[in-house]
């Protein structure tokens, strides 16, 4: 993926544009998770990302290209098609890099201790399920 693309990709877009992506990241962010979970080295940053964008405290601007990141992510046909397991993640990486380097510092320590706990309880999950 190219720098053009990426910076396709993460434009914030207007009002309209954020409110769709949002609903589309609140309606499939948790199940693609949990699909993924096994595939992808950064759901630490992922959570957190989604936990930004979802507070209101976050400016427009940085809330408008996490949403795009994580649409992106949600969306179940990219660049590359995320049913070639790790590979198919690889563009989602790249993307939320480029979206975690343009808005560093707004992700804060609460968006990672919600974060953390959000995949703890996830693994608690899990466990009791495979109990």
């Amino acid at each position: 993926m190219d720098d053009v693309k990426i910076g396709e990709i993460l434009l914030p877009g207007d009002e309209k544009t954020q409110d769709r992506r949002e609903k589309q990241v609140r309606a499939k962010f948790w199940p693609k998770l949990k699909r993924a979970a096994g595939y992808i080295p950064f759901s630490r940053d992922l959570v957190a990302a989604y936990y930004c964008a979802m507070d209101p405290k976050t400016p427009t601007r940085v809330r408008g290209v996490l949403l795009a990141a994580l649409a992106y992510f949600v969306l179940p046909l990219d660049l590359l098609p995320d049913v070639f397991a790790f590979v198919g993640f690889t563009d989602d990486m790249a993307v939320l890099a480029a979206a975690l380097k343009m808005i560093q510092g707004h992700i804060s320590d609460r968006h990672y201790l919600a974060a953390d706990k959000a995949l703890a309880a996830d693994d608690d999950l899990d466990a009791a399920q495979k109990t």
